[in-house]
Formats: C-alpha cells, structure tokens, sequence
C-alpha cells in the first residue's frame, strides 16, 4: 500500500466521524426548534384566551344578549315542532277515507293511504316500502303491542270490476313475509275482490286478507285493524293499551 492511499484513507475516515458527530446535533437543534415552537404557540394561544375572558367580563351583557337569542331560537323551534306534531296527531286521528277516493288512487298513492291509515291506529313507525325490489311488502309497521307487521297492497283502479287478487299474489307474500322481512303479522290488502281459493290459502298459511268490505270499514272509522281481522297474535309486550 502506498503512503498516498493510506492518508487517502485516514482522511476519508476522519470525515465520515465528523458528519456522524454532526448529526446528532442538528436533530437535537430541529426538535429543539420544534419544542420552542410548540411553546410559543402555547402562550400565544394562553394570551389570546386570556384576553378574549377579560374582554367578555368586561362586556358581560353581550353575554347575556347572546343567551337570550339562542334561548329564544331554541325555544321557538322546539315550540314550532311541538305545534307540527299536534297538527299531524288531529289530522291523523281525523283520517278517513271513502271507497271511491281509495279506487282514484294512484297504485303508489294507495300505498300511503294504507300506511297513513296504519299510523292513525298508533304505528308511529309505519313506512311504505313498495317499488322495484320489495320482495312482496308494500307497508312496514311496528303496532303499539310491539307486533310486526307487513303489508302488501293491491290496488285495482276499477274496484270490484277490476281483476281478483288471486293465489299467486298470496303464495308472494307467504314466501318473503316472515322470512324475509320479520311479520309477526302478514296482510294483503285490496281495494278489490280476492277469489276463494286465495281466501282459503290465506287461512291455511296464517296470512290475512282485507277485501273491500273490511278496507271500507277499516278506512271510514275509528277502529284499528288489528280489531277487524281474526286470530291476529298476541301482543310482544304489555303495553298501556293491552
């Protein structure tokens, strides 16, 4: 080895221990920037509190007038609601429906007739979920003995003349009812006439029809359905009503 490769060396290793001495160092000086950062924020934030209390205790009704405001704004919302939700108790409760308004009704409009009619009997929950998919439920609803229930709707624009809710349209709503969707209670409901054979069905399956007659009576009074239709289950839960 020759003499100019050894010092080549020696230099180049006295280099590196001064760039790995170095190092340490200017990371202690970075966090250490950081830290003085950090603490000056801190008692920037600390003054800039301070002074915003002093100033709110030196005007302390702007306090107040602020409180005042928002206590009214609340207070007048919450009054606006409490008055919607009485407007919509009296006109459910008042809800009637003729058979001739029923038969003039759209498809998707006598769905929500049902699911109002549903709610003026105390199924606070009901829900119309008929469309594309529903796998045979039109109207969901919780009734105030905690049963489920779920409805099909079958409109027929002509009434009686129109055509029969027949088997098939029973055999839909057996297959998907409680397994699918949870009833405790499974209707099927029509403006129209239902055939014999699917009355039969629905007896055999534990399913309830709602023909004309009995939509007639259900939607011109005061009784709920669960009043009008025979061996409905038990309630889930006592309740003030049961």
């Amino acid at each position: 080895m020759s003499p100019h490769t050894g010092k080549r060396r020696t230099a180049t290793r006295r280099a590196s221990a001064r760039r790995r001495t170095r190092r340490p160092g200017r990371g202690r000086q970075r966090a250490d920037d950081r830290l003085i950062g950090i603490v000056v924020a801190a008692l920037f934030a600390a003054a800039l509190v301070v002074t915003v209390v002093n100033w709110l205790l030196a005007h302390w009704w702007i306090l107040a007038v602020v409180g005042a405001l928002a206590a009214l704004a609340g207070g007048g919302r919450l009054y606006h609601r409490q008055q919607e939700a009485r407007w919509a108790a009296v006109r459910t409760q008042g809800l009637r429906y003729g058979l001739s308004q029923l038969d003039a009704l759209h498809h998707t409009q006598f769905e929500d007739a049902v699911r109002d009619l549903l709610r003026r009997d105390g199924c606070r929950d009901a829900t119309r979920v008929g469309g594309g998919g529903d796998l045979g439920a039109d109207v969901k609803a919780t009734d105030p003995y905690g049963r489920r229930w779920v409805i099909q709707c079958k409109h027929r624009r002509n009434g009686l003349a129109g055509s029969a809710v027949g088997t098939p349209d029973l055999q839909v709503l057996n297959g998907t009812a409680r397994q699918v969707h949870g009833a405790d209670v499974a209707v099927i409901v029509t403006n129209g006439r239902v055939t014999a054979p699917a009355v039969n069905f629905a007896e055999q399956q534990r399913l309830h029809v709602v023909d004309r007659q009995t939509l007639g009576i259900w939607a011109s009074g005061s009784r709920p359905l669960w009043e009008l239709l025979r061996a409905v289950p038990p309630p889930r839960r006592p309740t003030a009503l049961s």
